[in-house]
């Protein structure tokens, strides 16, 4: 390597950021000739065909402490909180004695408490309470749900390989109109995202995709993209595996670049449906950060200052990827309907079926 190529790397690696160039958001290179939806559609039936273990997320951990934490899965409501010792409970948010909601409850030296009558609850299962198991992976709590699932239980979640400490962690929880499935194949198209949103990414390339069989390995099963994460008028190229261990969860690891070992996760929860049918799901996206660099290690002090903008930014992105999602559950009704053949034009009659014209009012009729 030359002296300048040399110089050139050393200033890369001290300053991971690029000025980018101001470009019309309409003269992008289009991406829908590669997102191809049969390709889509193989992914996601790949990734909903690997077992779960009846493992739900229900809560960041940090949000389970010393208040009682709410989740719905599949219409059951639960319960979540830690015991004296830090350990995380769950079970009915319905009290066994008339019904009250648990989750408006106290957290007592380790147990909790109704607030309409008192009655008290350790964690432990009684006959007219079961508790649920549960795995707390440092950054989520999950609830093994197996009347739900239906699957072979497992004894703990699929939790996705997360990078060595030093590490920073935000969770962001949101709620939307749509199946859970919806959730995990909006994150099966990594080409919308420079159009979708290109507040947050730019430069994005689509550097290999996995086919439509449907006997890929899992290992080979990846989506593997180059993408410029926008900061304003400044860039951070890096290049991404998007990845789906388990049916309800998505995994987008940086493997080169800025960041690499990092990761963001998404999870699906389905919630069951609203008064009206509609389906209703539950995201949390889990981002864990980490750096190499020096100064990162000293970011760790004031994380508590900077996971509120890590959040922030993952509600911007999934406000809008909701409305994907949701979008996506109204295409599926509307086909299952038959609603969108209507705007179909309807066939042309063949020459034995056309009719002669009416003859106009008050002419004379031929022969």
């Amino acid at each position: 390597m030359s002296a300048l190529g040399r110089l050139t790397h050393s200033v890369k690696k001290a300053w991971p950021f690029e000025v980018l160039p101001r470009t019309a958001w309409a003269r992008q290179s289009p991406t829908v000739g590669q997102a191809s939806p049969q390709l889509i559609e193989a992914a996601l039936a790949r990734s909903q065909a690997r077992p779960s273990g009846n493992w739900y997320v229900i809560a960041a951990g940090a949000d389970v402490g010393a208040k009682p934490v709410g989740a719905t899965v599949a219409g059951a409501e639960l319960v979540c909180w830690r015991g004296a010792d830090g350990e995380v409970h769950a079970g009915p948010a319905s009290c066994p004695h008339l019904g009250a909601d648990l989750c408006t409850g106290t957290v007592d030296r380790g147990q909790l408490v109704c607030p309409w009558h008192g009655l008290r609850l350790t964690g432990r299962s009684r006959p007219d309470w079961p508790s649920v198991p549960t795995f707390d992976d440092g950054v989520l709590v999950w609830a093994r749900l197996d009347r739900i699932g239906g699957e072979a239980p497992t004894e703990a979640p699929i939790v996705p390989v997360r990078p060595e400490a030093p590490t920073i962690a935000a969770v962001t929880t949101l709620h939307g109109a749509c199946e859970a499935v919806d959730i995990i194949a909006n994150r099966m198209d990594p080409w919308h995202g420079g159009w979708f949103h290109p507040y947050s990414f730019t430069k994005l390339d689509v550097l290999s995709a996995p086919g439509e069989d449907g006997d890929i390995p899992e290992e080979l099963d990846r989506f593997l993209v180059a993408v410029t994460f926008r900061i304003g008028r400044l860039g951070v190229p890096v290049i991404a595996e998007f990845t789906s261990p388990e049916p309800r969860t998505l995994v987008m690891r940086i493997v080169d670049g800025e960041g690499t070992g990092s990761v963001v996760e998404t999870h699906a929860t389905p919630q069951g449906y609203d008064r009206d049918g509609r389906p209703r799901a539950t995201v949390t996206e889990a981002v864990v950060a980490h750096s190499d660099r020096p100064g990162f290690a000293r970011a760790m002090r004031v994380a508590p200052m900077i996971t509120p903008f890590m959040r922030h930014a993952a509600n911007r992105l999934w406000r809008d990827d909701l409305v994907y999602a949701e979008r996506l559950q109204t295409v599926r009704e509307q086909k299952a309907s038959g609603a969108a053949d209507l705007l179909r034009p309807l066939p042309e009659p063949t020459r034995g079926d056309r009719q002669p014209p009416a003859a106009a009012p008050g002419s004379a009729p031929t022969d």
